[in-house]
């Protein structure tokens, strides 16, 4: 019966050894001719939270609609949306 705990303890451990991942967001800015439009947007990005991640993921996303990503401004986690809210309007968490 002394196994039992033993066992608890470990997982227990094991648990909160593993990373916790948090949601990752990704400022961006793009671009679409004919005519010209420009927009910047909020998006959320899966996997690694790093510019390069968020770039790859947006190129393709932009592009289906036929933007073409300019530039990731920052990455940031969930205490960032708010502030850009207002500012990303209709492309607040579109893509």
């Amino acid at each position: 019966m002394k196994t039992l705990p033993a066992i608890v303890a470990f997982a227990l451990t094991l648990m909160l050894a593993l990373p916790a991942h948090a949601a990752c967001f990704a400022d961006y800015k793009a671009r679409r001719d004919n005519p010209l439009e420009l927009h910047y947007g909020v998006a959320e990005i899966s996997g690694p939270c790093t510019k390069a991640n968020a770039q790859g993921q947006l190129r393709g996303r932009l592009a289906r609609d036929g933007w073409r990503l300019l530039n990731v401004l920052q990455v940031f986690d969930e205490s960032g949306l708010n502030s850009r809210r207002g500012s990303a309007g209709a492309f607040f968490l579109r893509y």
